[in-house]
């Protein structure tokens, strides 16, 4: 029953489906006895051709720039991003093959810059005589149109090439400083010079050659191969001429020049990084050295190596602009290459770099300059956790109990994040993180920042003796097993902000040296306030109010130190009345120095007037001319350049204050 409703139902949708009919001509295979029975059952049952969907495309629609939407034909254009990444890389390697056929490597290129132990080290130090000498616009050129140079240049040439192709591409420099930290590789000790050969050697020489050629005209003379050739003269005695056969020309042979050895750092110190548009990402390209395209991490040379060192990776666009991408390249970057920047040897040198790479940084970055960001921070985020415990020091995400300094600990409830060995039989120690933990300080070093300890609090650890001098006889005991316990030092949590006692009848609360600790601002007292002034004690004493001189901080000089007195705290009832004093002695300074001014100048004057009287009375009776004739005569004789005029002679004279007579009696 199932077959027959099967069989209708593909007689019925036979009718509806063209099929073509069988060709008549064809003979069909005869079926053996065996058959018969599958022909009974398939008697009857037609196929059905099924006609294949069309594959679909995703494309989008350029939009016409007609409002009205005639204008242009809209073209599909197909978003192939991996096929485009594909002819990326296929371009990439068909011009890899042609550059390393066609350049030629004939220069040394920039190694790493390395410490000198003695200044007499550079005293006979000399760059290689290879070195490369591409250093301006017209030596580029030469190389562009000769395809030889350093590995360097043929790193820039190749940034070059891609550009002119329409490929955005930027050049990557791995700079070479000296090394920030120590036990950096240093420059090796120089050689020392050669003796000269003895002056009996040399005289030698010669004598030896002399008695070699004598040896060997007499061996030609008497072979018989010599006979022989001189027989074929044709003379009877042409055997007793004594005379050299001459030797046959020696065959040209083609003069091949041998290969130029560099030895240099199996890394590259430039290469070029090419962007791949469809997946919106910078991928790195050397064709001179490791000839590798799309692998980022092959670029770290071995810390062993002295020629090459990774620590800063500098990559430069077409416009100036730069970025910082060492992250990309560095296999351990927060491990071990940050050790060797400028970050871990200064306090601020995080903030130093970032205010450098300022320079090069553009105007307005761009979603692309974010998306690398992103990346290079995930690579970051990403490393995974030192497995040397060498590596776990100073590091700024994991750290281990015994490379804590002096003022830091754990926070109680700190959970391990891991175990690591130190060597193959060392037991295992905890890993904590970072955030775990904790400056401590003591309770006089948290007093001074305003800070008190809580009371009853266990200190975090005790922080052991320091080395001290030679203990004095009269100390007592109790003393000295004090000192030996140690100092307990407390985490911050640990601490409250310090109140310090108020004001009370305008009396300001003192120690016992007569002035009050204000090393913050919250340790001022309630109910007073901090004038810092330098006549403010003299304000305050003027006006017979209660003050104290205020302590802010301590000046060493050495092993001692001096408190630093900085104005004077006063009860606020009296802030009012000690300005309006400080204002008056600012008038009274200023009404004293306009006065010194005044007195000054009119001294100056003063000596210019008696000089101009003096000068009067010399010339009272004297005739013009001869006046005229006089000044000439003393020109002359004092020489015009270098003589002084009478006005100044006179001025520089001894003025008579009390008598006013300008060095003459007055009748």
């Amino acid at each position: 029953m199932v077959a027959k409703t099967r069989a209708a139902s593909t007689r019925s949708s036979g009718r509806r489906a063209a099929r073509p009919e069988p060709d008549k001509s064809v003979a069909e295979p005869s079926s053996g006895p065996a058959d018969d029975d599958d022909d009974d059952e398939e008697e009857g049952i037609e196929f059905e051709d099924v006609v294949l969907p069309e594959p679909t495309v995703q494309t989008l629609e350029r939009e016409s720039s007609d409002e009205d939407g005639e204008g242009e034909d809209e073209e599909d254009i197909p978003l192939e991003d991996f096929g485009r990444a594909e002819s990326l890389k296929t371009g990439l390697r068909q011009a890899e093959d042609v550059w390393k056929t066609r350049f030629e490597v004939t220069r040394r290129g920039l190694r790493r810059a390395l410490w000198a132990e003695e200044p007499e080290h550079l005293e006979d130090y000399e760059p290689p005589s290879d070195l490369d000498s591409c250093l301006d616009r017209a030596d580029f050129r030469e190389a562009a149109r000769t395809l030889q140079g350093s590995r360097d240049v043929g790193a820039q040439l190749y940034c070059a090439l891609l550009r002119s192709v329409g490929v955005r591409a930027r050049l990557v420099c791995s700079l070479q400083p000296l090394a920030c930290v120590g036990g950096g590789p240093t420059l090796p000790k120089p050689r020392e010079k050669a003796k000269m050969s003895t002056p009996t050697k040399n005289k030698s020489i010669p004598d030896v050659k002399a008695r070699a050629e004598v040896t060997t005209e007499k061996e030609a003379a008497s072979s018989p191969v010599g006979l022989s050739a001189r027989r074929r003269l044709g003379h009877p005695h042409a055997a007793a001429y004594n005379f050299k056969p001459a030797p046959s020309p020696p065959r040209a042979r083609k003069a091949f020049e041998a290969p130029v050895k560099i030895r240099e750092s199996p890394f590259p110190v430039y290469w070029v990084e090419v962007l791949d548009v469809g997946h919106q990402k910078w991928q790195p390209v050397d064709p001179v050295v490791l000839r590798s395209f799309w692998k980022p991490k092959i670029f770290e040379p071995p810390i062993t190596d002295k020629e090459n060192s990774l620590c800063y990776v500098i990559a430069f666009e077409a416009d100036g602009t730069a970025k910082d991408v060492t992250r990309r390249y560095a296999k351990a970057y927060t491990a071990k290459t940050r050790k060797l920047r400028v970050e871990s040897a200064m306090e601020d040198g995080d903030a130093w770099w970032r205010r450098v790479m300022k320079f090069f940084r553009p105007k307005r970055p761009t979603d692309l300059d974010l998306i690398e960001d992103n990346e290079l921070a995930g690579a970051e985020a990403r490393e995974p956790m030192p497995r040397n415990v060498q590596d776990f020091k100073n590091h700024p995400v994991y750290a281990l109990e015994r490379h804590l300094r002096r003022h830091e600990a754990l926070i109680p409830d700190a959970t391990p994040s891991g175990t690591v060995a130190s060597g193959t039989r060392g037991p295992l120690e905890k890993v904590y993180r970072r955030k775990d933990v904790r400056v401590v300080r003591s309770a006089d070093k948290w007093y001074r920042l305003g800070r008190e300890v809580k009371p009853n609090e266990i200190p975090a650890k005790w922080l052991p003796k320091r080395a001290k001098p030679r203990r004095s006889r009269l100390e007592s005991p109790e003393e000295v097993e004090a000192d030996d316990a140690g100092v307990p030092v407390y985490r911050l949590d640990q601490t409250e902000l310090y109140e310090p006692p108020p004001v009370r009848n305008g009396r300001v609360p003192k120690n016992k040296f007569g002035n009050i600790e204000v090393y913050v601002p919250s340790m001022v007292p309630r109910g007073a306030v901090h004038i810092i002034h330098e006549h403010a004690r003299r304000a305050a004493y003027l006006l017979g109010i209660d003050h104290a001189p205020a302590l802010t901080g301590f000046e060493f000089k050495g092993r001692q130190g001096t408190a630093v007195l900085r104005g004077i705290v006063v009860a606020a009832e009296y802030q009012e009345a000690v300005q309006a004093v400080l204002d008056g002695l600012g008038n009274v300074e200023q009404e004293l120095a306009d006065e010194r001014k005044r007195l000054l100048a009119l001294r100056m004057w003063r000596k210019l007037l008696m000089g101009l009287r003096i000068r009067e009375r010399i010339w009272s009776g004297v005739d013009a001319v001869e006046k005229d004739e006089a000044e000439r005569q003393a020109e002359l004789e004092a020489g015009i350049s270098d003589a002084e005029s009478d006005m100044t002679e006179e001025l520089d004279m001894v003025v008579d204050d009390e008598g006013e007579g300008g060095g003459f009696l007055i009748e």
